[in-house]
């Protein structure tokens, strides 16, 4: 069993994120520094009952960085009352973006849960994943908003449908992906954000924000950057 992460990890999530916003400016340089981009399409998915308002930073910063980046357009992340239970909705937002080719997927929490299961559901449209504080390989047990999570999607965590599809979702992808996580994450264990066949990528941050951490947004450019053009794949 992988026990989630200590309460006090829990309690320390809001005044770490607000410390993280109020010293943001001390890392303008590194952010300056990270690796422009190729012009690839890029969609952002956003955590558990959050809209693309939450990725905002990440998406000015990578647009800034020379990619064409998109929301994913649905609303407020409510698992499958968001995107079908066959994502049916998502691949549709997918298709209407991969006029230039596959779409490159980076998901929060549970955003990269699902760009992984539409990975590997439709690789055709996926391009890769990056995944950020996304808790895709062990039981959801292992946090401590496994009961958010049934009250917003309506589903539970116990349920063998459930736990048939994480299992896929944990499998090697057909396309690059790499995983930004961290040990000290207080909603997920870090242990779940990673598994031993893409690059992981640790980083010192609390869950609440994490995808405005100046450290992950450089990570999220230089993973980027590092993969092949998409019309080279």
């Amino acid at each position: 069993m992988i026990p989630p992460p200590p309460k006090a990890l829990w309690a320390a999530e809001l005044p770490r994120a607000l410390w993280m916003g109020a010293t943001w400016w001390r890392h303008r340089a590194e952010l300056a520094a990270a690796p422009r981009g190729d012009g690839r399409t890029v969609m952002l998915l956003p955590g558990l009952g959050n809209d693309d308002l939450s990725n905002i930073v990440l998406r000015r910063y990578l647009a800034a960085k020379g990619y064409r980046v998109h929301g994913w357009g649905l609303g407020r992340n409510l698992g499958v009352r968001s995107i079908g239970r066959d994502a049916g909705r998502l691949i549709a937002r997918l298709e209407s973006l991969a006029d230039n080719g596959p779409v490159t997927l980076i998901g929060v929490s549970l955003g990269g849960i699902i760009a992984r299961m539409v990975a590997h559901g439709r690789p055709d449209l996926v391009a890769g994943v990056v995944t950020i504080a996304s808790p895709y390989m062990g039981p959801a047990r292992a946090t401590n908003v496994w009961r958010a999570f049934e009250l917003l999607t309506g589903e539970r965590v116990d349920d063998p449908a459930v736990i048939a599809r994480g299992a896929v979702i944990a499998g090697p992808l057909p396309c690059p992906a790499a995983a930004i996580w961290s040990r000290s994450d207080g909603l997920v264990s870090g242990r779940i954000c990673r598994d031993d066949t893409i690059p992981a990528v640790e980083v010192r941050s609390g869950h609440l924000w994490v995808q405005h951490r100046p450290q992950v947004l450089a990570a999220v450019a230089t993973i980027l950057a590092g993969w092949p053009r998409v019309n080279d794949q």
